[in-house]
């Protein structure tokens, strides 16, 4: 009996032995876009603490996207020394990165109950969840599954303020892989168009050693876009040893990993010979394909599924023949993206407006729809959208308009925002309402302080900051509770100058009665240009008529009446004629005239004449605390900020 238990133990300590040989942890697939799943089969939990030791040197491939893209932003979010991040990527501690760029992150791994993992600490963001923190902020570094084991909230929802604990996926090399001369365990984030054998070859790295790391079959290498693959290291990597990857070019299948050990050589030549063969074969069978769609140009009205899948994220070696419709520029936006932004199918979107029906038609190219029991506003678009996506990638805030999802059907893209179900303000402002609703001074207020917060985060949290050179009454729309969303982010581009400076364009674009006197005369573009085309919106909602209506038109030009009336003898009186007669005097005169004198101030010919957006921001929060009708006779300029106080 005891020879027998014996005979037991050490066939499996032999199976045992074999499993650590042939791979160190399985790849995690399409697990991570499944929150409800906690089966760690898949290593959705974490990499299992199977190394020789439990805390070792480790590292992480991370890319740059504001506001992540300095040495301190970055080793703050993944817990990572900035000196060490510093020199393993030769940049000066203060340098912005550029934005895309792989970042090589050094970080201490270690075993943390079951799993390797390094902890970070989180602020919870306003509207965060635990799949955007996952896959969008920290790239695929961690799952959504592992910030549910990581941390037990007494809340249901996430709260904007929470700290919480994120584990970030890394490992150690296992005895065998210590053996092979593997020292390090580098955790690469996929992106569309990666296979095994290029990201093998980046860091010049055996192939079949990457697969054994992950547990990869050589006959199904299919990765997938947004999760990490540990790549198996003998040197520390830095910024000269990582191999450039090549251009994007269509791959042919991925070489095979070196094979087990065989019967002899001549197996081997047999193997090599069919591969070689077949891979012959599809390069020619896909260059004729290349040369039919040049010349013969299959029928268009065919509909054609995005790249990505939505739900399972196809792998890029099964969808080669769809990504010949797709734009490169609009895959390298959506790179950072993550699973954050759903790709629909087309089937879906028809579904959701019944074939786009007429009675779903909003206005424009706009249409509304049902998505999984929830409306939305999907825009339909010939035109490109690369740089949209990429300027909504970058943002994330209550008063800016959510793009939840895109998709592309024979030669439209259709972008899915969040649903806004009161409209743009223009409908509430001056044209003719379905209701008999009239915004109310404070709703008024609060929506001027919506846009102002909107800009500002633009103007000053964005880096570069970024200019919206569109803002409009039809481009504020407005929630269930009245409050304002800023859309419509097609002329949106960065502001490249320093704090005062100005960028130049020759392509004037925008809305006439909005644009700024800089812009439209010598293309000077800067965060001022939004401020101005802010002053017009502002003066819009509290006249409720349309100030872009021009002389020739025959109307008195508002600017020049609101400047005129604050230089009479007695403003407040004037200003009641001035302001919206709908609201039948519903408002405190006082705190009128501030609200007029700040526009004014940001309708000035001169741009550095106008407040900025910080400084707008602090004085509607003055005044919207301050809306208090039995106070407001003791509210002066002197209370405010410094900002109001040199209004005229």
């Amino acid at each position: 009996m005891g020879l027998q238990s014996l005979l037991l133990l050490w066939i499996l300590s032999l199976i045992s032995s074999s499993c650590l040989i042939h791979a160190q942890q399985p790849y995690v697939r399409k697990a991570t876009t499944d929150c409800g799943r906690a089966d760690n089969s898949t290593s959705v939990l974490g990499y299992t603490c199977n190394g020789q030791n439990s805390t070792c040197q480790s590292y992480l491939i991370f890319r740059s996207i504001p506001p992540y893209n300095t040495v301190s932003s970055i080793s703050g979010l993944l817990a990572s020394d900035p000196i060490q991040l510093s020199e393993v990527n030769a940049v000066s501690a203060n340098e912005t990165i550029e934005t895309n760029k792989e970042v090589i992150v050094p970080v201490n791994c270690s075993c943390s109950g079951e799993y390797y993992q390094v902890n970070a600490s989180f602020v919870i963001q306003q509207d965060d969840n635990f799949l955007f923190i996952a896959n969008n902020t920290y790239q695929g570094l961690s799952t959504c599954q592992a910030l549910q084991n990581q941390n037990t909230l007494s809340t249901r929802n996430l709260f904007s303020g929470t700290r919480i604990t994120v584990p970030i996926r890394c490992a150690c090399p296992t005895k065998n892989q210590t053996d092979e001369g593997v020292n390090y365990l580098l955790s690469y984030l996929i992106t569309p168009g990666d296979w095994v054998s290029r990201i093998s070859t980046k860091f010049s790295v055996d192939t079949g050693s990457t697969l054994r790391a992950n547990e990869i079959s050589e006959d199904d290498p299919t990765i997938f876009p947004f999760t990490t693959l540990l790549i198996p290291l003998q040197n520390p990597p830095n910024s000269t040893t990582i191999v450039p990857s090549p251009p994007q070019a269509t791959p042919s299948p991925p070489p095979p990993s070196p094979p087990p050990q065989s019967s002899g050589k001549k197996n081997k030549t047999w193997i090599y010979i069919v591969v070689g063969i077949i891979s012959a074969v599809a390069l020619l069978f896909f260059v004729i394909i290349v040369v039919f769609c040049v010349f013969f140009k299959p029928d268009q009205s065919k509909s054609t599924d995005p790249i990505i899948d939505s739900k399972s994220f196809e792998s890029y070696e099964k969808t080669i023949g769809k990504q010949m419709e797709e734009s490169e520029e609009f895959l390298e936006s959506i790179s950072g993206i993550a699973q954050s932004l759903k790709v629909y199918k087309f089937e879906e979107l028809k579904l959701a407006t019944e074939s786009f029906s007429s009675k779903y038609w909003i206005k424009g190219s706009v249409y509304r729809g049902t998505i999984n029991g929830s409306l939305a506003a999907i825009k339909k678009t010939n035109r490109d959208v690369a740089k949209e996506i990429n300027i909504l990638n970058k943002i994330n805030h209550f008063n800016l308009i959510k793009l939840s999802g895109v998709c592309f059907n024979e030669g439209y893209w259709y972008l899915v925002f969040e649903y806004a179900l009161n409209g743009s303000l223009a409908d509430w402002i001056y044209y003719n309402r379905s209701t008999k609703k009239v915004l109310s001074w404070e709703e008024r207020i609060q929506i001027a302080l919506d846009v102002a917060s909107g800009l500002n985060y633009l103007h000053s949290y964005t880096n570069p900051p970024h200019v919206h050179k569109d803002i409009k009454t039809s481009n504020v729309l407005l929630d269930t509770d009245f409050r304002a969303k800023i859309a419509n982010f097609s002329l949106a581009r960065s502001a490249n100058g320093q704090v005062g400076e100005f960028a130049l364009t020759r392509h004037i674009v925008g809305t006439k009665g909005y644009m700024a006197p800089e812009y439209l005369e010598n293309g000077y573009v800067s965060p001022k240009l939004d401020v101005y085309s802010f002053g017009i919106v502002m003066l819009e909602i509290v006249t409720g008529k349309e100030a872009a209506v021009g002389r020739e038109a025959g109307k008195f030009f508002l600017p020049e009446a609101l400047t005129a009336i604050l230089g009479d003898e007695n403003p407040k009186e004037k200003l009641k004629n001035f302001i919206d007669p709908s609201l039948q005097g519903d408002y405190p005169l006082d705190l009128a005239l501030l609200i007029a004198r700040l526009i004014n101030s940001c309708l000035k010919r001169d741009p550095a004449g106008r407040p900025a957006m910080d400084g707008i921001l602090q004085t509607l929060s003055n005044i919207s605390n301050t809306f208090n009708w039995e106070e407001s006779e003791n509210v002066s300029l002197h209370e405010n900020s410094e900002t109001t106080a040199n209004y005229p």
